[in-house]
């Protein structure tokens, strides 16, 4: 199927709801709530270990495999001592449960032998990177978490996903 229409513009563009892709696994929403494929980058928001208050936004660029953790309110991570932290190592686990580890590793542009884990397999050193948007995203998620349930249509979700529309 044409994923393009005769103009060029991408067809999903064009409709106001898109199939939601559900995840490969089962995930653990408490500690990894919010993971995304977006913006050149593998990101997500990460509960603190050691302070339920605390969230972390992590992110690993794609293709340079750079990384970043961070507050969201851009603290650094502690556990960044010249390799990824405890943070960026459940979000790319929970990224392989929610997305697949081929669909991960291929938008990262990176080898993944069989067997081997993904986090090992990046090459990139710390590189600060904007938690902002990020966490802000993750906040606009949450807040549709608090929509009462209705079945009149709600304008500000025209675009939400729906699992019954085709591609």
């Amino acid at each position: 199927m044409n994923d393009r229409s005769p103009d060029g513009e991408a067809v999903w563009a064009h409709r106001s709801r898109l199939r939601v892709i559900p995840p490969v696994q089962p995930r653990k929403l408490a500690k990894v709530p919010f993971v995304e494929l977006a913006d050149g980058r593998l990101q997500g928001v990460v509960s603190s270990g050691s302070d339920i208050s605390r969230v972390y936004v992590s992110s690993i660029a794609a293709g340079t495999h750079n990384y970043n953790c961070s507050t969201n309110n851009n603290r650094p991570c502690g556990g960044l001592y010249g390799s990824p932290c405890k943070h960026l190592q459940a979000l790319t686990a929970e990224a392989v449960l929610q997305y697949g580890l081929d669909r991960v590793a291929t938008y990262l542009r990176v080898e993944v032998p069989e067997g081997a884990d993904l986090i090992v397999c990046l090459s990139g050193g710390h590189e600060p990177a904007p938690a902002a948007m990020v966490f802000s995203r993750f906040l606009r998620h949450l807040a549709y978490l608090e929509v009462p349930a209705t079945t009149v249509p709600i304008p500000e979700m025209h675009w939400f996903p729906s699992e019954g529309a085709v591609h």
